[in-house]
């Protein structure tokens, strides 16, 4: 199974969301800042996770996304299928024709591999990565150096204008 960086980083910024969810709407500039995914990208991603409803975008001053649903209603599996990533452990994308056209030996285990892989992501939800500690003290860290750098942007700022 390979999760490539389109699943990772939707993950990821979903989890950001939910862990400043309680703050109002979160713009993808303070997502891509705090995440270091670029703006266009979380552009791209959050059209799939609006278009499958788990986020809702809020307009004007102050806007941003907001989570459709409570965190303990979104799967880390349902984030991952919104952004149509593949959780295949199979080498023939789950077509069986993996050996000269036919299932192969393995093919079988790779593929309930995959089901496992789904039904473990589909057990964890936001919620249950925004209790975890580890996470909080994650964001924590995240959180003081983005203050940190908008505090140095201002000091630059008011330099340039004396």
């Amino acid at each position: 199974m390979r999760l490539t960086t389109k699943g990772r980083y939707a993950v990821t910024a979903m989890l950001d969301l939910a862990l400043h969810s309680d703050e109002g709407p979160v713009s993808l500039a303070d997502i891509s800042t705090r995440q270091g995914i670029s703006l266009s990208y979380l552009e791209q991603l959050f059209a799939r996770l609006r278009h499958f409803k788990l986020v809702k975008s809020v307009r004007g001053p102050g806007g941003g996304y907001r989570l459709m649903s409570s965190t303990a209603d979104i799967s880390i599996a349902q984030v991952v299928d919104a952004v149509s990533e593949s959780l295949d452990a199979t080498r023939c994308e789950g077509k069986g024709n993996c050996h000269e056209g036919e299932v192969c030996l393995t093919h079988h285990l790779w593929e309930d591999l995959s089901a496992q892989i789904h039904q473990f992501l589909s057990d964890i939800t936001l919620a249950d990565l925004v209790a975890r500690n580890d996470i909080q003290s994650v964001r924590a860290r995240q959180d003081l150096r983005v203050v940190t750098m908008q505090k140095d942007e201002s000091h630059i700022a008011v330099s340039e204008i004396l």
